[in-house]
């Protein structure tokens, strides 16, 4: 087994002790200027603050008890992690209260893990205060920032076991209410490996250049967790501050010879859409190495869009590197081979309706799927329903082992039992079910769905993602990637419902004549008629914290009428 990695942060704080570990750019608070103010923590630094910040944890908490992060996005955030890992608590990366349409997620998060510290910073303070007086108070509030560096000193404890807990880590609730998934420190040390071998990063000599929030495993893991393996530097900055002008991400990288980075899919189109040919001529995109694209699904369009965009900025087609993962194994799971361009293959849409992988043949439906890749350092098997893992070309389960696959959720026994506790027909161990439906190819893998998520009409099986393409495609009144399709009950079987955001070019369109150009789409497309379509206003449609369509809860408001 490996150091863990709060060993190895004291590691580089002894061999490179100067060397820059975490730069956070920052372009909502001190500096508006075009690059953002930098405030960067070197090895020995971050090491320093995380041990001073031990001292005063093990003085509120023994280990195993939950110590919650409710602060900003920020070097305090990182420090909060890494403290938490040197004293042997178990942290839970949360966020600040006032993050806009989360609040019912950390109220539900907060309750169920019951921390008896809270970690914010001076500035989040009074927000984090005013959320405790409706939550369960702790037995203390620290702000990060006004922790004694001279306390470092005073650090003597042994560090924590790999086996032992190293946090929560709250899933985005994308069909579920969140789950607090037990990430112990062999984990979170197995995947960081298994992320940094499939980047072949170069140690001390890559740069990770991110935005993703640190709450988020995505985020948290190649954020925080990834760079330690080899001493790398990360830049980071706000989610905020992307959303705001997506072409800082791009400048940031640009900065750089030799750079990784990552992010949703959603962000990837977002980002093509809305950086100007005038800020395309400041970019220099060749020493992007990998580009991961992963936390949702993959389209093969935003694939296409983006390579186009910023082709010209020198943007190498290796670079963009589909992946699959879940917090369940830690995050990563899958992702397309170093230095090797995507592969979108076109499949007969019937035919994986009915559970086979057969190539487009020119006739009748395609679905155009991007490959996964395959795993590094861990197994992935399809399993059929009766526990059975199934050949290449055959749709099934997709079934994971391997030492990153977390120990179970957080005081649920049965569910961990249910998700984590799967026996495959022939195999030795436990294996973790993730819910998610695919299918091997040529020996790579391709994510097909969700299984609670198929929509299943006259014993026919289709997937969402598709109905919604089509949709956003039928009238410009639908907002890109701002739909749910999902199914109902019928007296005889299931009835497809389809909501749908209104987007700005289509606020005078009439909703009538949108309705019959989405009915019409989908007719000829899936052979399905839509018992009911919702035109809505923008923010209707409810999104997971990694930007995934949330349709469970949109299954939910429909039912309920809270859909306008």
């Amino acid at each position: 087994m490996p150091d863990t990695l709060i060993a190895r942060v004291a590691r580089w704080a002894r061999e490179t002790p100067d060397a820059p570990a975490y730069t956070f750019v920052d372009h909502l608070r001190a500096d508006h200027s075009k690059g953002g103010a930098r405030h960067t923590l070197t090895w020995s630094g971050a090491d320093l603050k995380a041990r001073a910040l031990a001292v005063r944890l093990r003085e509120l908490a023994g280990p195993g008890e939950r110590v919650a992060v409710l602060a900003p996005q920020g070097l305090d955030y990182v420090v909060a992690m890494l403290g938490a890992m040197y004293a042997g608590v178990v942290a839970v990366p949360l966020f600040v209260p006032d993050l806009p349409g989360h609040a019912d997620r950390l109220t539900a998060a907060y309750a169920d893990a019951a921390p008896v510290v809270v970690l914010t910073t001076s500035e989040a303070l009074p927000g984090v205060t005013a959320f405790l007086e409706t939550a369960p108070a702790p037995k203390r509030v620290l702000t990060v920032d006004t922790v004694s560096d001279l306390l470092a000193d005073e650090w003597d404890e042994p560090l924590p076991e790999p086996e032992d807990v190293a946090y929560l880590q709250y899933t985005s609730g994308s069909t579920r209410s969140p789950a607090g998934v037990e990430i112990t420190h062999a984990n979170v040390t197995a995947n960081a490996a298994q992320l940094w071998e499939a980047f072949r990063a170069t140690p001390r000599t890559s740069v990770a250049v991110l935005w993703l929030p640190l709450f988020h495993d995505m985020g948290l893991i190649a954020t925080v967790a990834m760079p330690i393996m080899g001493g790398n530097q990360v830049a980071f900055m706000d989610p905020v501050a992307f959303v705001m002008h997506p072409v800082r991400w791009l400048r940031l990288l640009s900065e750089f010879d030799d750079v990784f980075t990552g992010g949703p899919n959603f962000a990837f189109e977002y980002t093509a859409a809305r950086v100007s040919e005038q800020d395309k001529a400041g970019l220099d995109l060749r020493g992007v190495r990998v580009m991961l694209n992963g936390a949702e699904p993959v389209r093969p369009a935003t694939m296409e869009a983006f390579q186009a965009a910023f082709a010209g900025c020198g943007l190498r087609p290796e670079a963009q590197t589909p992946a699959y993962g879940l917090a369940e194994a830690t995050v990563f799971v899958a992702a397309a081979g170093h230095d090797e361009p995507y592969l979108v293959t076109e499949f007969d849409r019937d035919a994986l309706g009915e559970g086979r992988a057969v190539l487009y043949g020119g006739e009748g439906a395609r679905s155009a799927l991007v490959s996964c890749g395959r795993p590094t350092g861990q197994r992935v098997r399809v399993v059929g329903e009766d526990g059975r893992a199934l050949p290449d070309g055959h749709v099934g389960e997709l079934w994971v082992q391997g030492p990153n696959v977390a120990r179970g959720y957080w005081r649920d026994a049965a569910r961990t039992a249910e998700v984590f506790g799967a026996v495959l027909d022939g195999a030795d161990g436990t294996w973790l079910r993730t819910g998610d439906l695919g299918v091997r190819h040529d020996g790579r893998l391709y994510i097909t769905g969700r299984i609670k998520d198929l929509v299943v009409v006259d014993g026919r099986n289709h997937y969402p993602q598709d109905i919604e393409v089509t949709v956003q495609q039928a009238h410009e009144a639908v907002r890109r990637d701002h739909v749910a399709a999902f199914a109902v009950p019928g007296e005889e079987t299931e009835r497809l419902v389809v909501v749908a955001e209104r987007s700005r070019r289509g606020a005078d369109a009439d909703p009538a004549e949108v309705a019959r150009r989405v009915r019409a789409a989908v007719r000829a497309h899936h052979d399905l008629a839509v018992h009911d379509f919702v035109l809505t206003e923008a923010g209707a449609v409810p999104r997971t914290s990694s930007g995934k369509i949330a349709r469970r809860a949109c299954l939910r408001a429909y039912l309920e009428g809270a859909l306008v």
